[in-house]
Order: structure tokens, then sequence, then C-alpha cells
């Protein structure tokens, strides 16, 4: 009855969204409501799950994406994003380009979140889109999809970082096992796949569009590149500063203060005012300009996103997915496979691979240590399906289709598919290399 529900409540609001053409955060509020009412929440308790939602989601990525919007903008309208494509093209040839953004984002997204990676390399993939006049899905997607796998198949992600702890598996060994997994991941449901998507339309936000400027008018090339990659600079620098032998306790406290990701983009924002907007002889009045223009471009992005972390924890308050979770542990599978069938059907859920991932690591814990299975394995098995079939209950979702601007079908078409390329790919790497390892 529960996965009828959510059933119902998905096929509602793909209707309000593309039929009725109802504005998504207004159907995001519709539809949660209505899901905590038919799934027993108290009517009184039913506000409080989407005002909580909403709080959680926003609180995380707020700050992180308003302040990332407005570091894209200046980027863009100050030549360093055109800078940095001609740079690149440079280097690589126009023909290879999309490799190198791919190769740009695995390495980002190594040490970063995923909504932090997204927000700090739209604005390269647009620029490189503007100027050498190619399909921006074509170019984008490789590079989402080396981020997508990072976040659910490597340590430090949260998730696999969670259940590394939960299994007692090896960090090391997982990080290598992910890697051997990771990489034909991302080129069958990057590249390779993205070969079938250059005919999708798509007119990226405008907010990230500037005017190409004069050769003599452009920032710097190293300017350019670490402005735009100081962000990503300074996580690294404070998520490897701990493994450096430093035993004071203030200092690390201080290090993990400026390695909040808040902080950085901040950070980041203030030094970007100078060096691409003081130094370049901007004033301040414009960049201020520049500064709310980026915001109210994003503006119904965050409201989406805010709908979909209302939905999200209305379906997590009403322990729908300890329910999924129970009756699937009926079926008779080997226990890797089980792992990603239960994070899979409760990513497809609720919308958040976290959520999936460390709930499905709960149901499975006894089964792994019960049946001796190798726990690294088991951590990428339910990395793998949590990232399965995103769709209109996952922010990430709406995140990609409003940035890129495309319709819901063209958006499941692409999104959609190459993540879950991306989960049964890692999949199959896991079930191939335990034949090895056993």
């Amino acid at each position: 009855m529960a996965l009828l529900i959510i059933l119902v409540c998905i096929i509602l609001l793909v209707l309000l969204v593309s039929w009725i053409k109802l504005n998504p955060f207004i159907a995001f509020l519709i539809v949660s409501i209505a899901a905590g009412l038919m799934l027993g929440i108290p009517v009184n308790k039913v506000t409080a799950s989407v005002q909580k939602g909403m709080g959680d989601i926003m609180g995380q990525l707020l700050i992180i994406i308003c302040l990332g919007a407005m570091l894209g903008k200046l980027v863009a309208v100050s030549g360093a994003a055109q800078k940095i494509a001609e740079v690149l093209v440079k280097a690589v040839g126009q023909k290879y380009i999309q490799w190198a953004l791919v190769t740009a984002g695995f390495i980002i997204g190594i040490p970063l979140f995923y909504g932090i990676g997204f927000v700090l390399m739209v604005p390269l993939i647009f620029s490189v889109v503007y100027k050498y006049k190619l399909p921006a899905v074509y170019i984008g997607l490789p590079m989402l999809a080396s981020l997508s796998v990072t976040h659910g198949f490597l340590p430090p992600h949260p998730s696999p970082s969670a259940l590394v702890v939960l299994f007692h598996a090896n960090m090391a060994t997982t990080f290598i096992y992910g890697l051997m997994i990771a990489i034909p991941a991302i080129i069958l449901a990057g590249p390779v796949f993205a070969q079938f998507l250059k005919k999708i339309p798509s007119e990226p936000l405008a907010t990230f569009r500037a005017e190409e400027l004069p050769a003599d008018k452009l920032p710097g090339g190293f300017n350019s590149f670490f402005t735009a990659l100081l962000p990503v600079m300074l996580l690294m620098l404070t998520a490897f500063f701990p493994y450096l032998g430093f035993k004071n306790k203030e200092l690390l406290k201080v290090v993990a203060f400026l390695g909040d990701p808040s902080i950085v983009m901040l950070i980041a924002l203030l030094v970007a005012t100078y060096t691409l907007g003081i130094k370049q002889g901007k004033k301040m009045s414009q960049l201020a300009v520049n500064y709310t223009d980026a915001i109210k471009d994003i503006s119904l992005i965050m409201l989406i996103i805010a709908g979909s972390g209302a939905f999200k924890e209305v379906l997590t308050a009403s322990g729908v997915s300890n329910q999924i979770a129970t009756q699937l542990q009926a079926f008779n599978l080997p226990p890797l496979i089980l792992g990603w069938v239960i994070a899979a059907i409760i990513r497809v859920s609720l919308g958040s691979a976290t959520v999936a991932g460390l709930t499905a690591a709960g149901i499975v814990a006894s089964v792994v240590l019960q049946n001796h299975v190798n726990p690294n394995l088991m951590v990428l098995s339910i990395g793998a399906g949590s990232l399965a079939f995103s769709h209109v209950n996952d922010s990430g979702f709406w995140l990609y289709k409003e940035y890129f601007n495309l319709s819901i079908k063209d958006t499941i078409k692409s999104w959609s598919v190459m993540e879950t390329l991306v989960s049964v790919i890692g999949l199959v790497g896991v079930l191939i290399i335990n034949q090895f390892v056993k």
C-alpha cells in the first residue's frame, strides 16, 4: 500500500508540472501534504514535516547555491569563463574538450559534495558551450556523471564514508575498489552515453551567459583559473590538513571552520570580488547588480529544491522507507544484490541518495555479518543502488533541469538514464570484483 501511495504521488507530481503546467514549488507542496495525509502522518504534524524538510535541505544548500551563483555570474561577466574555455581548448583541442571537463569534474568531485561541485562547474560548462556553439547536454552531462559517481562511490563523501564505518570496512580499500568501478562507470554513462544526446535542445540559464569580450579585456589565465577553482583548492587543503600530523587542537578547529563549504564559498566570493571585479576596474555598485541578478535567476531553483526536501521528509517521517526495506528482505537474493535493490527502491521512492544508502545499510548490516560478505564491496553495492533513477522527487534532478533549462521529458532521457547507468554499471563492477576477492 505504501509503494502504491508513493507511485500515485509521483504520477500526480509529474502531471501537475508537465500537463497542468503548475509551478513546481506549488506542485511539491500539494503532493507533499497529500502524501503525508495518505501515509498516516497526524494532520497536525504534516505541515511541520513539510517545514522541517524545507529547512533541512535549504539549511545545507542555501548559502552554497546563492554564493555559488554569485561567483558563477562574476566568472561569466568578467570574462574569466571565456578565458578558461580558451585555455582548455588550446591545451586539448576542441575535439577532446568533453574529456577535459570529465577529468576536471572527477578530480573536483573527490573532495567536494555534489551540490557544491555542480554550482562551481556549471559556469565552466556553459562558457565552453556558448563560446564553441556546442550542445549543452552533450558537453555538460559527462562532467556531472563524474561528480555523481564520486558522490555515490568514493569516501570522503558522507554516504560512502558512513557506510564504511557501519560495515567496519577499510576506507582505503573501499576507495581503491570504488576507483576501479568509478572510471568505467564515468566513461560509459558520461562521454559514451552523451553521444546519443546531441540533439536534446537546451538553452542554459542566462545568468551564466556573458557577451564575448575582446582578448585585451580578459583577465589573465592564472587569475581566471585560480579564482574559479579557489573553492576547490580550499576544500582540498582543509580536507587533507588533519592528515599532516598537526596535533594542536585549536589549529585543527580553525582549519575545520575554514573548511566548512559555506565559509569556503564566502572566502572565494570575496577574493573573486577583488581579483575579477575591483582589480579589473569594476565598481562595487556594478558588482552588486551582478550579484542581485544572479540570485533572481536561481530563486525558482531554490524553491523547487526546498519543495523536494519537503516531499522527502514527509516520506521519511511516515516510516515508509523501513516498510519497503522490511518487505524486500523476504526475497532470497545474494547479499550484494539485495543491498543494491533495497537502496535503489528507497532511492526511487524517497529521492535522497544519502537516505537510501543509510537506510539500506541498516537493513542489511546483519546479513553482511551472517554471510561473511566483503564489507568494502557492500559499501559500493549500496552506494551504486542509492544513485538509481533520479527523477522528480530528487533535488539533483531539478537542479540539472532548471540550470540546463530542459523539459521534464528531456531531463529523464538524459539525467535519469545517466544516473541509472551509473548505478547498474556500479553493481556489475561490484559483482566482477567479488569474483576475484572472495
